[in-house]
Order: C-alpha cells, then structure tokens, then sequence
C-alpha cells in the first residue's frame, strides 16, 4: 500500500539526508589521502588520478550498458556541471598545500548557504524558517571555527571559498538533472571532462610516482567514486535545501581525519564551532523528517 504523500516525503527526505552523511564522509577521506599528495606531486597530477579512477570504476560497472549512459537529453548541462565538479577538486586540493584539512573544509562549508539560496532562486523550491534557521545556525558554527581576524582568512583560504561556489553550481545542476536519468550518466561525463582536463597537463608537470603511493591514488578514485554516485542520489531522491545543512558534517571528519593522520589537533573554538554545526544538522533532520501534524502547514518547506 503506497505511503501518504507526507510520509513518502519524509522518508524521502530522511533518505536523501544519510546519502549527503555518507557523502561528505567518503569526500572529507578522499580529501584527508589527497593532503598528503599534494605536498610531493602537482595538483593536476593528484585531480587525474582523481578522476580516471572514477571513470575506470564506472566502465567497469556498467561495462555493455556504457552507450545507454551516455545518452542525454541536457548535454549542455552536464557539461557544464563537469567543469563546475573540475574546478571544485582543482581548487580544493590546490588549498590544502597552504591551509590545513579541517580550516579548508570549514571555508568550503559556506556552500550549504548557497544551495540553500540558490535552490529557492533559480529551482523554485521553498526556503521554510526551519530550514533557513538550521542554515544560518550551521553558518554561525563555521564561523566559529574560521573565526574572522584570526589569520585562517588569508590569500590562500580563497581557493576553498571558490570551491564553495563551484561545489553550490554543480549541487543545483545535479538537482535539476538527477530525477530524470541515471546517475552513471553525470559520473561518466564528470569523470571523463575531468580526466581529460587534468590528463593535458601531465606531459609538463609529471612526478615519476613512488611505488608506496600507489595505493592512496587509487583510493583518490575509490572514495571519490563513492562520494559522486550517493551525493547523485541525494540531490535526486531530496530537495537541495534539505540536504544540503549536512554538508557541514564534514567539518566534523576533517577534524577526525586532522587528528588521525597528521596529528593536526583542534583548539576549543574549532569544537565548539563543530557543536554548533551538529546542533544545526539534527533541527533540520528532526524538523524535515517528523509526520506533519494533521490540519497544520508544514513549516519545514
């Protein structure tokens, strides 16, 4: 028996939250391997691998059903999400030689914001007070951990705003394509732009790999993989406002990820800002996925 509408939503909703949770999980490991790249080859080098593990991973899943994938009726949109999705890895990991994991997350982490926004501008979905008060309060923790006038604010913490901004193009495009086809579609051409992108520079900048890393590229493609198909299926299953507040949870594995593996420990400000954070990210999981009272407007939007 089909579910009530409002409850088809909430699980819906429910659903579309634990994919961007295990999302931004597997993106913040990818970014955590990737830290310790960039420090010994070109970024270039470390956003092909990136890429071409992905693509590599997706012909091998799809294997006789490649040129179905490929068929699409938004081309020019895919396209257009491909250098969107380029530009955020390139510039994420081009920071990450300059600031450290959990400050460049915590800059990325304004993108909620511009989901959020640009959602109800440009995707005609409600912006709600519930979902609008878990975004500013998800913004005001970020803003404790960056803490303004504290020196993380620098020339290079440019780089992750900037990939906040491309991150928020790709979410809303991805949320504008995903109900109408497969997510293999948007992984191939993103993996193939990127590969292709990445891959021209090689010839100039290549580093001769050290076998004892062999094994962190292809993790580079593994988790990226990983983090592509479930972020796909968030945006496609759920509204971008209520998804996108769970983004910030990845300031909270960047601090874990910090603490594993180089040691990078945060100070009580970074704690608190990440409580602030979590405190937003469960008001909006409890207001979106609660049963709507009977006779009552959904506030949530």
């Amino acid at each position: 028996m089909p579910l009530p509408l409002p409850a088809a939503a909430a699980t819906h909703t429910a659903r579309g939250i634990l994919l961007m949770v295990v999302a931004v999980l597997f993106f913040t490991t990818m970014d955590a391997v990737a830290k310790g790249l960039v420090g010994g080859y070109p970024v270039f080098q470390v956003v092909f691998f990136r890429f071409a593990g992905q693509i590599v991973l997706v012909l091998l899943i799809l294997r006789g059903a490649t040129g179905q994938a490929l068929r699409t009726r938004f081309a020019g949109l895919h396209l257009a999400r491909a250098v969107l999705q380029f530009a955020t890895v390139v510039l994420f990991f081009a920071s990450l030689t300059y600031i450290g994991l959990a400050e460049a997350q915590a800059l990325t982490d304004i993108n909620p914001v511009l989901i959020t926004l640009g959602a109800a501008l440009f995707l005609g979905e409600r912006l709600g007070r519930d979902r609008l008060f878990g975004v500013v309060l998800a913004m005001i923790g970020a803003m404790i951990v960056i803490r303004p006038g504290s020196g993380v604010l620098t020339l290079p913490a440019l780089l992750p705003i900037a990939a906040a901004v491309c991150y928020a193009g790709s979410a809303l495009i991805t949320r504008r394509v995903g109900p109408f086809e497969t997510p293999w579609t948007s992984m191939l051409y993103t993996a193939g732009f990127g590969t292709l992108a990445s891959g021209v520079t090689l010839p100039v900048l290549w580093v001769d790999t050290d076998p004892a890393d062999l094994w962190r590229f292809a993790a580079l493609g593994v988790l990226g993989t990983v983090a592509q198909l479930c972020i796909i299926r968030s945006f496609s299953v759920a509204e971008a406002a209520a998804v996108a507040p769970f983004a910030y949870a990845g300031i909270l594995f960047a601090i874990g990820w910090g603490i594993v593996l180089y040691g990078d420990y945060p100070d009580p400000a970074t704690l608190l800002g990440a409580l602030v954070i979590v405190s937003a990210g469960l008001y909006v999981w409890r207001q979106e996925t609660r049963p709507p009272r009977t006779g009552a407007p959904n506030e949530a939007g």
